[in-house]
């Protein structure tokens, strides 16, 4: 099968299209044909030799990845595989494998895992948002924003949502947030207040983020690349949370249940993926450029 390999951390151009041989399942394994495979910030720090937790080299890259068991022909998305999934195949315990609405593209499938367990999780196990209260979604353009603001709506919130381009500004509309912030213009959180932040790019908002909270108010740290000075009193005097979250820290059950609050809103419609690019395996590189540049609309998906 052709897979992509790492065999030394560092830029994108050491993930190489290379011809490997297809993995076999043993007892209680599944194998699945791939269709398309998610791209996610996640796979370009492991693929950089950042990750917190070193991967044992060589390896092929991927979380995400939507297709057809071969012993069954199910359509699935997968939320992990044991291989790696920016493959033509990937073998999978059967609890990283999940029903594939007809309604959905393959490509569609592919954005599901990360995206929309990372929005549920923030939303739903972290800020424990409830009905009437306002979410602020930074970044709300890209694969985890699009989720939220989805999620968001479904469960009765008031969205509020950033972009940075005009494109990504009309996608989040669309998406259904009730109000949308250009996060190019200067003070764009003037006179902004929210129950719940969902912060994406912690080093350059949490501190104004602090101001733009509630009494009891709650944000979920879902991205940071750096460091940043704060005002703890700001936590203080509102009564504040600041939550931390790595989505692999999820236990089981929580994760379970996420992918059943996931798999009705696929059923029901509510929940829509967003595709912003599609690209063959020999382009990885690009797509690990594009994922971590500034401007995000949709999901960048692989298609092996």
């Amino acid at each position: 099968m052709k897979a992509i390999r790492v065999h030394q951390f560092g830029l994108p151009e050491v993930m190489k299209l290379e011809t490997v041989p297809d993995p076999h399942p043993t007892p209680g394994q599944l194998l699945v044909h791939i269709h398309a495979a998610g791209i996610n910030p996640v796979d370009t720090y492991i693929r950089s030799g950042q990750y917190a937790a070193p991967t044992p080299l060589p390896y092929t890259p991927g979380m995400d990845a939507a297709g057809i068991v071969e012993s069954t022909g199910q359509r699935v998305y997968l939320s992990g595989s044991l291989t790696g999934t920016y493959a033509e195949l990937a073998l999978c315990e059967p609890s990283q494998v999940h029903p594939l609405p007809v309604t959905l593209t393959f490509a569609q499938g592919a954005a599901i895992n990360i995206p929309y367990a990372t929005a549920y999780r923030a939303l739903f196990q972290k800020a424990r948002a409830v009905p009437g209260e306002t979410v602020l979604v930074h970044g709300a353009s890209g694969g985890v924003g699009i989720a939220a603001v989805q999620l968001a709506r479904a469960a009765g919130l008031r969205v509020i949502g950033t972009a940075g381009t005009e494109r990504g500004l009309q996608l989040v509309r669309e998406q259904g947030a009730h109000q949308v912030l250009d996060h190019r213009q200067p003070g764009y959180l003037n006179g902004i207040t929210a129950d719940v932040i969902l912060e994406m790019l912690a080093n350059v908002n949490l501190a104004n983020d602090l101001t733009a909270l509630n009494k009891f108010g709650r944000i979920v740290v879902i991205g940071s690349r750096g460091n940043i000075e704060i005002a703890p009193r700001e936590i203080m005097r509102r009564d504040a949370t600041v939550f931390g979250m790595l989505l692999f820290n999820m236990p089981a059950n929580e994760k379970a249940a996420t992918h059943a609050g996931i798999a009705e809103g696929l059923a029901n419609g509510t929940l829509r993926p967003v595709i912003g690019h599609e690209l063959p395996l020999a382009d990885v590189a690009k797509t690990h450029e594009a994922v971590m540049s500034p401007g995000a609309y949709g999901k960048i998906v692989l298609l092996p």
